[in-house]
């Protein structure tokens, strides 16, 4: 999926993606239900430097197989840290957390991945959170002093996305099964990697 207006500023400071938005959610006045999962991803600039971070919240009481969704989701995101350290080839996490997911018979989507991020929100290099062929020429191996934004997006469904019906942003799953997102900006160092968006916790307290 390739947004043809990409070219116009996203219209807010907030990506807020409701039950089968996926990513890009733009705040408005619909009002969340009990049972409603929304998305809320965040980029801000601070002393010259980007950070991005992004995490599912539910509202009020989901079903048992969408809180399973969130939970797998987070410990995907978890995966790709704990795996993170100098000299590994990025194509061996981005399988472990493809193995995971599917393994939990959900589906890692592929038209939105993670990046490099630094004085710009979006650098080099594109991180995905699955591999094949197609990528090999893509693969690249983490440095001491890298930092990347980790985001896997997660469906309930079948992977394939779409955009809503008129909307030039809102990325939504094609099945308009549920999905989430979490997100967190980290720096590899010489002992493995520092979370930089850790926080206070929300995302362990959003599940």
């Amino acid at each position: 999926v390739v947004n043809p207006d990409a070219r116009f500023p996203f219209p807010a400071a907030l990506c807020t993606s409701v039950n089968e938005q996926v990513v890009h959610g733009i705040p408005g006045d619909r009002a969340l239900r009990n049972g409603d999962i929304v998305s809320i991803d965040c980029g801000v600039r601070l002393g010259g430097y980007c950070g991005d971070a992004a995490v599912t919240i539910a509202i009020g009481q989901v079903a048992p197989e969408v809180a399973r969704l969130m939970r797998v989701t987070l410990r995907s995101l978890e995966l790709a840290i704990e795996r993170s350290r100098p000299g590994v080839m990025w194509s061996e996490i981005a399988r472990a957390v493809q193995s995971f997911v599917e393994g939990e018979r959900f589906s890692v989507v592929r038209d939105f991945v993670g990046h490099g991020i630094g004085r710009d929100l979006h650098e080099d290099p594109k991180v995905p959170n699955y591999w094949d062929r197609k990528r090999r020429n893509k693969d690249f191996r983490l440095v001491e002093g890298m930092v990347l934004a980790i985001e896997p997006m997660v469906n309930m469904g079948t992977a394939a996305v779409e955009y809503g019906d008129g909307d030039r942003w809102v990325v939504v799953t094609k099945d308009r099964r549920a999905a989430a997102h979490y997100e967190h900006t980290i720096a590899i160092t010489a002992a493995g990697c520092d979370v930089l968006t850790r926080g206070n916790g929300v995302m362990a307290r959003a599940v």
